[in-house]
């Protein structure tokens, strides 16, 4: 029986080698359905991946709160020299405080400048004051140096944590500790001591201002009550024949919860408070974990969709395998009937041509998993994210192959194993 199953194998392989191009076609569906699978799941998979580590960033028990221009006051400020004022007061960080459980801590934020300089080199960042407590409620490390601390935030001192990005641009080639930088805004260039440095931040995510999808390899983070010290409480920005004057006392909240399932209770409350303290909509609030909740949600729902789309590449090719197959059994009638008048019985015959279907499926799901790997690595090179290739994907993909390969197969193996023998044998 051994030696019978092995010459059916032979049999099989021969075959298929005696009509390489038509081999090689008929197993290009295959290939290109298994490739289109990885890719497809890699690229979904790394956006999201990004994505989720992105939001996760901002924290999960984190509630944000971000100043924005007033509806009604945003056409009317421009092209005039009067004070807008907008934002969050500290008096709402007072009552939130004070009125609303569950809370681990609130740290008060508040952007000063968006450029700094060290002699004559020069960077695009977002000089932004915050509280001890950011580092925390972000969850950054630092890269060496030291973050801030309370003392500095009590004696008002001039020091930096700076991005990544930031060191780069200003000191490439040197040290950054003890070095001094300057936060420039009209009319003033304010001196700050570099005292730490931010761990490099991979996101795909361009830079935005305020507390949701921060830059941090932009950031430079300054005591938040030296920034309320030595740039004052009213920004000037001069504009061609006009200057706007903006008064934002804190720009931005994290409030921190203590407890991940109080989350969208505390965040409703907080909507409440500022609604009541607040005349017009000033401020936006923003809840990473249920923006979590929603990416993952649609992560999983475009998985099934992608993978479906692909798995019809798959099926496409599965029924070319079918489509071949019978065509090959019609073509090689007689050539059964010769075996099954020598001795084959009808399970050698069902067994040759199962084993040309699983070669040609096993051996394009090989090349379509290689062929995915190396197009996810090319599309790595253009996407703004990291294409993620999980090995559940290639084992899922090239099963697929296998499956669609033994049941394409399987119609007409049966179709030639049923053959009338001494009908094949006058088959011409």
């Amino acid at each position: 029986m051994r030696v019978v199953n092995i010459e059916t194998f032979r049999l099989g392989v021969r075959n298929l080698w005696l009509h390489k191009l038509r081999s090689l076609l008929t197993v290009l569906g295959i290939i290109f359905g298994v490739a289109a699978v990885i890719c497809m799941l890699s690229v979904s998979e790394g956006a999201s991946a990004d994505e989720l580590r992105t939001i996760q960033l901002l924290g999960t028990r984190n509630i944000l709160v971000n100043a924005v221009v007033p509806q009604q006051n945003s056409q009317a400020s421009q092209g005039s020299s009067s004070l807008l004022e907008y934002g969050i007061k500290p008096a709402d960080v007072q009552l939130l405080t004070a009125t609303i459980p569950h809370l681990s801590s609130i740290t008060t934020m508040r952007t000063v400048s968006d450029q700094v300089r060290c002699r004559d080199r020069r960077a695009t960042a977002t000089v932004t004051g915050v509280d001890p407590t950011f580092f925390q409620a972000v969850n950054i490390d630092i890269a060496f140096g030291r973050t801030l601390s309370d003392q500095d935030l009590m004696e008002n001192r001039a020091v930096c944590v700076i991005g990544d990005d930031v060191r780069r641009d200003l000191f490439a080639h040197q040290d950054p500790i003890g070095q001094v930088v300057l936060a420039t805004r009209f009319p003033t260039a304010v001196p700050f001591e570099v005292v730490g440095v931010l761990k490099n931040v991979q996101t795909a995510g361009a830079p935005q201002r305020g507390v949701e999808e921060r830059n941090l390899n932009r950031e430079v983070l300054v005591p938040f009550s030296a920034a309320n010290k030595l740039f004052g409480e009213i920004t000037v920005k001069r504009r061609t024949g006009s200057r706007e004057m903006t008064k934002v006392l804190i720009s931005g909240l994290i409030i921190q919860v203590d407890d991940l399932a109080h989350v969208l209770s505390v965040s409703e409350m907080v909507k409440r408070v500022l609604e009541r303290n607040h005349s017009v909509q000033d401020y936006e609030v923003k809840v990473p974990l249920a923006r979590l909740m929603i990416a993952e949600k649609k992560k999983r729902n475009n998985q099934m969709v992608l993978g479906f789309i692909a798995g019809i590449s798959l099926l496409v090719g599965g029924i070319g395998i079918m489509n071949i197959m019978l065509a090959t059994v019609t073509e090689r009638t007689r050539e059964i009937g010769v075996r099954r008048a020598l001795g084959a019985r009808r399970r050698h015959i069902t067994v040759q041509f199962l084993v040309e279907t699983i070669v040609l499926s096993t051996g394009g799901g090989l090349v379509g998993v290689a062929l995915g790997w190396l197009g996810s690595s090319i599309l790595s090179r253009y996407a703004e994210w990291q294409p993620v290739i999980q090995p559940q994907y290639m084992l899922l993909s090239f099963g697929l192959s296998m499956l669609v390969g033994l049941v394409s197969g399987m119609y007409p193996a049966i179709q030639a194993a049923r053959l009338d023998p001494i009908e094949a044998l006058r088959h011409e």
